[in-house]
């Protein structure tokens, strides 16, 4: 049964009249929740839910409804600004920009050939934007160097994804949860980085009891606080716990053995790895008590239908793509997958960074197609009318690798596009040194903490100001018309990167210009014709369907004129040899197969079963660092704050960074709530007001990573390591070592204070002080007890947001 309540009357913010509302959809999370643009005067006032849309009906969070804020923030960038002889970011034209660029350009192609030069962008821009960025990048440049802040976010996702089914593309959809029995949430938080799809989760519950919700966590999050299960297991154990509940599973024979011998491959490997994982081994390695193992299992085993959700805690952990291929073990082996109200439903964590994935933005090519296969660039090349001896190949480099690149110098030209490394990457002081000896170009309505390492700054759209898709988490592929003409001075990222190509001279073999569609819906024209017969076929879409449907799940042709609702309904997975977008890699080591090795796998349509090992990890807590630190969203802000924190009302409600730690640690360390305290790994320190409490647990600070001014200690990623998954190359931000060091001066006690006097001196409470030393009355004053005080008090409780009331 579809989510079928729909609210009109909620969700309209905007100032006054208007004079039209614009089709468009939330350019903020991945649920991809339609909505229209609020018009008075040429300038975005407002926004409001679509309540016709599937999705969301109606519905916004927090986040999307103040997103349209930043169109109007007095510090958007007019105009390109160029580094001078002195070092500074100057005024320059377009064309001084532009010519710069293509300059640059030019002399490090000849200098280093074309993987001298990367782009990085983002999940924020449009299907258009990437797939103009795949054709231009390889047909153009020759670099395979294509990479987004989607490694940093989901690129799991893709990995797990490859390795089990062959393809990219998640099988089930926000209407399997509709339908599910059982809702898994693994390392996924929606309550704050979802929050409408936590509400249609919560309100069907409330309707209807179900579906019972697991949620696996370290922390007691808003979600955690709704499931009817919290598994909180210690940092960096997800596969152990996993392959425990696979051992269980299998243990107490709950498989579905006719989809296990005619849809998949490698059963026996998969259950003989398990062997050492008995449910007292697993929670000793986890912490979670052994009796609530079994009676997840036995839920997971008895569930006769399963929708199980990841995000950021899986992919950012350790084992991030073994933990994820464990999760698609278990739909396997119960055979709940294909089917209504089944499957693994990885989640996306930016709007449309599944779109940049699917065109052959990041790693591969375009339309799911494999770079290690001959055919596969043969067809590109005869699609793209270019040479196909011209185009790159080989593995995908993940910005961490280009880093190493930089320090090793092999790249010596970098494009941001649309997002902010600078906070956003792990251990970003080595970043930041290692951009600082090339040349970068950052894209970006704003200054932000990249443009730190800028050569060049070109002012681009927003949203709002510029048309094209996007795809969400569920392969739904939503439509955003243009509301508005960007500000004077200012040119979207399509119109940007066709300019480049231009004044590159780029041509195909014919000696016609590589790039000639003119507008992001001729573009996608052009993209329809590279999708077709591949996974992500959009053959059938066109602008005006989508917005007659609100948005169409991908494969959309012939076969399925209004898109599909789930992947391998047929029991049969993208794993032949010349179809599939992968020759999969080792499960343990990240090696890429050969085509051979994939082929002596006899996959043929089948899904494959890993064994998944179980690494602890990289990073442990020691004597000088003996607590762990781990990062995370928070519901008011969206990654690096680049367009929230320009919104009064959410910048109001988290204006700062601070620390979680659990009250037992707080108590060892005479910690007062709110007070501020600096926080030091191998890399870096910063210095955080604490929150005290038990959603945290003993032995883990949390630290939201939203938070990177170069002028504040507040950058939760000058603490975190830049280890990285062996598969999908998605930095381990979620555990690193660190310590907590006190900012405290000492106060001797007179004979006339007060704990009130104290209290007011210091910015604190009676009861906060109460907790300090001991301390417990104006009598303990008396007695001339020094007392510490810290040097400044951040006492400032952050609202609650409950979506689903």
């Amino acid at each position: 049964m579809a989510w079928e309540t729909e609210r009109t009357d909620i969700n309209v913010y905007s100032q006054g009249e208007v004079d039209k509302w614009v089709y468009s959809t939330c350019n903020i999370c991945s649920v991809g929740c339609g909505c229209h643009i609020a018009v008075k005067d040429h300038k975005v006032v407002g926004i409001k839910g679509n309540s016709k849309h599937p999705i969301n009906r109606g519905r916004l969070g927090p986040k999307g409804e103040n997103q349209w804020h930043a169109n109007n923030s007095p510090d958007r960038l007019l105009t390109p600004m160029v580094r001078d002889a002195f070092g500074q970011l100057v005024p320059a034209s377009w064309d001084e920009a532009m010519e710069l660029i293509v300059k640059k350009a030019r002399e490090t192609i000849k200098d280093k050939g074309g993987n001298g030069i990367a782009i990085y962008s983002t999940g924020q821009g449009f299907l258009e934007d990437y797939y103009t960025i795949a054709k231009i990048g390889r047909a153009g440049i020759g670099t395979h160097l294509l990479d987004a802040n989607t490694r940093l976010c989901t690129a799991t996702t893709e990995f797990c994804l490859l390795q089990s089914f062959g393809a990219d593309g998640v099988p089930a959809s926000f209407d399997d949860i509709d339908e599910a029995d059982t809702l898994f949430l693994f390392g996924h938080n929606p309550a704050e980085t979802g929050t409408v799809l936590f509400e249609r989760i919560m309100e069907r519950k409330k309707r209807t009891g179900k579906p019972y919700i697991i949620v696996v966590d370290p922390r007691k999050t808003a979600t955690a606080r709704m499931a009817d299960m919290h598994l909180q297991l210690y940092p960096g154990t997800n596969v152990a716990l996993l392959n425990g509940l696979q051992r269980l599973i299998i243990e107490e024979g709950r498989l579905d053995e006719q989809f296990i011998k005619n849809n998949t491959v490698g059963f026996e490997k998969m259950a003989e790895a398990l062997g050492d994982w008995d449910v007292e081994h697993t929670s000793e390695v986890t912490g979670i008590p052994a009796g609530l193992i079994k009676e997840a299992a036995e839920i997971l085993g008895n569930t006769e239908t399963l929708v199980t959700t990841t995000l950021q805690g899986t992919y950012q952990s350790a084992d991030a793509t073994t933990a994820c291929v464990a999760i698609n073990n278990i739909h396997l082996i119960r055979g709940l997958i294909g089917k209504p109200g089944c499957g693994p439903l990885h989640m996306a964590g930016q709007p449309s960074s599944s779109a940049n994935r699917t065109a052959g933005g990041v790693g591969t090519y375009p339309a799911n197609r494999n770079p290690n296969n001959p055919d596969h660039i043969r067809e590109m090349a005869e699609l793209w009318n270019v040479e196909e001896k011209n185009l790159p190949v080989g593995p995908e480099k993940g910005i961490e690798e280009q880093i190493d690149m930089i320090e090793n110098g092999e790249i010596s030209f970098f494009w941001n596009i649309g997002t902010n490394p600078m906070v956003s990457l792990p251990n970003r002081t080595r970043a930041r040194k290692a951009l600082e000896e090339v040349f970068v170009v950052v894209q970006d309505p704003f200054l932000t903490e990249t443009a730190v390492v800028a050569d060049v700054v070109l002012p681009a759209a927003l949203w709002g100001e510029k048309e094209g898709t996007m795809e969400n988490a569920d392969r739904t592929i939503n439509l955003l018309r243009k509301a508005v003409d960007p500000p004077k001075g200012v040119k979207s990222d399509f119109e940007i990167l066709l300019d480049f190509a231009k004044r590159m001279d780029f041509r195909d073999k014919d000696e016609n210009p590589l790039i000639q569609y003119s507008t992001p819906e001729e573009c996608f024209e052009e993209w329809k014709k590279v999708s077709k017969g591949r996974p992500s076929d959009m053959t059938g879409i066109t602008y005006e369907k989508l917005e007659k449907y609100n948005g169409l799940r991908w494969p959309v042709n012939d076969q399925a004129p209004e898109g599909t609702t789930r992947l391998y309904s047929d029991g049969r997975f993208a794993t032949e040899t010349n179809y599939t977008q992968s020759f999969m890699k080792d499960q343990f080591t990240g090696r890429p197969l050969s085509k051979e090795e994939f082929e002596e796998l006899n996959l043929n349509g089948r899904a494959m079963l890993h064994p998944t090992r179980y690494l602890p990890p990289v990073e442990q807590p020691n004597k000088e660092y003996p607590l762990w630190v781990t990062t995370g969203r928070l519901v008011w802000h969206w990654h690096t704050r680049t367009k929230t924190a320009r919104s009064p009302y959410l910048q109001a409600a988290a204006p700062n960074g601070y620390a979680e730690i659990n009250s037992a640690d707080a108590l060892e360390l005479g910690l007062i709530e709110g007070e501020k305290v600096r926080i030091i790994s191998a890399r870096g320190e910063i210095e955080v007001p604490v929150r005290i409490g038990e959603s945290v647990q003993k032995g883990l600070i949390f630290v939201p990573f939203h938070f990177g001014s170069w002028h504040k200690k507040e950058a939760a990623n000058d603490l975190t390591a830049d280890f990285t998954d062996p598969l999908s190359k998605q930095p381990t931000f979620k555990q690193s070592a660190c310590r907590i060091e006190k900012l405290r001066k000492t106060h001797i006690v007179g004979e006339k204070d007060t704990l009130g006097t104290i209290a007011e001196q210091f910015g604190t409470s009676i009861e906060a002080l109460q907790k300090v030393n001991g301390l417990v009355s104006p009598y303990d004053l008396q007695m001339g007890i020094k007392l510490e005080i810290p040097l400044s008090v951040t006492n400032v409780p952050l609202p609650e947001y409950l979506p689903y009331k």
